[in-house]
């Protein structure tokens, strides 16, 4: 059976924007690769993404390599134009993306690894997985949540705020997702927000590049082995973008402590006082999307897959590209996923001359 398989030196698993960028650069070598997206077209985990989401970059940080993002009409892209934008970069490049292939399995052989697909299975002699988070919401454990009756959605479904209009919506997380989705649901609706920790809002004159600019500088100290504990932070402060700085002028940016427990119609605090509620809203992140590597046996304890730079140490023939900082710094954004897409695609290039 593995005789009838197509065989290519590089498998990709995912065609998001951390698998073109390493396309990009693999186009540069002389080696067969194939991009295997679970998508029904371009933009990777970009489709999924709330109508009204903006980036905090303007285009020209916000692009993969070889090709800037087109100018857009506001000073921060929109979902649908780095959609698009993502869509014109495949075929710029002539990147080789098959979809939609929803990757479920890793395997080991002989002579490479085996990726299936259902009944479809492709052999390579190196994988990459560039699959993100997306696939993989996360919510926290919280005494009472099984118990509410209301709705509960992540926010990686959280589309419009149509659905919650006069609703009492309670939105958790305090991260630039939930920033964003409190800004536009408290036009229609009654918001309380909960995070974790007071939220860190960033000057009003810094937004992605300035993020970018720290990301770097963090990643030159960990090549260079400095401590990066006196550094700035990043990516996790929430950005002024426009509907954020609205929701400020509106009075509505005020987040509270966790509350100590669901009720079936709402909630609990602290001081035992109650809310109803109607909807939750959690923007409590993601997780990395892995469990097509399961059979590998090689993920721990966290979820991760422990790496050396982006290739897994304990399977030489995988790597994995734009998860986050633990797959290099930034890479988990458009701008910042170059720079380890480019070390990637020199290290498997060297490692299949090598054998």
């Amino acid at each position: 059976m593995i005789g009838a398989m197509t065989r290519h030196d590089v498998i990709i698993i995912g065609g998001g924007q951390a698998g073109l960028s390493l396309g990009y650069f693999l186009r540069r070598t002389q080696r067969s690769f194939l991009i295997l997206d679970a998508e029904g077209g371009p933009g990777g985990a970009w489709r999924h993404a709330w109508e009204s989401l903006c980036l905090f970059s303007p285009a020209n940080w916000s692009s993969l390599a070889g090709w800037l993002m087109p100018a857009t009409a506001q000073a921060f892209p929109t979902r649908d134009e780095v959609i698009d934008y993502l869509g014109r970069y495949e075929d710029r490049y002539g990147l080789p993306v098959r979809r939609p292939i929803l990757v479920n399995a890793v395997e080991r052989s002989n002579d490479g690894l085996i990726v299936r697909s259902g009944d479809n299975a492709w052999q390579a002699r190196a994988v990459v997985s560039a699959t993100g988070n997306w696939r993989h919401p996360h919510i926290p454990t919280y005494p009472g949540r099984e118990a509410f009756t209301g709705m509960q959605l992540h926010s990686a479904d959280y589309v419009s705020p149509a659905p919650f209009v006069g609703q009492r919506v309670l939105i958790i997380g305090g991260g630039n997702s939930g920033a964003q989705i409190l800004a536009e649901v408290s036009q229609v609706a009654e918001t309380s927000w909960v995070t974790e920790k007071p939220p860190h809002f960033l000057p009003d004159d810094v937004d992605g590049r300035v993020l970018f600019e720290r990301a770097t500088e963090r990643w030159r100290a960990q090549q260079e082995g400095r401590t990066t504990e006196h550094l700035p932070g990043g990516f996790g402060d929430i950005v002024m973008v426009p509907p954020v700085d609205q929701a400020r002028s509106r009075n509505v940016l005020h987040a509270r402590e966790p509350f100590a427990r669901f009720t079936p119609h709402g909630v609990q605090w602290a001081d035992g006082s109650e809310a109803a509620i109607d909807t939750v809203i959690w923007c409590t992140g993601f997780r990395p999307a892995l469990s097509h590597l399961q059979p590998l046996g090689i993920t721990d304890d966290t979820g991760r897959v422990p790496v050396t730079g982006t290739r897994s140490s304990a399977e030489p023939r995988l790597w994995l590209v734009g998860y986050g900082d633990w797959t290099g710094m930034a890479s988990a954004t458009l701008i910042g996923v170059m720079r380890t897409a480019r070390s990637t695609a020199q290290e498997i290039d060297t490692f299949l001359a090598s054998r």
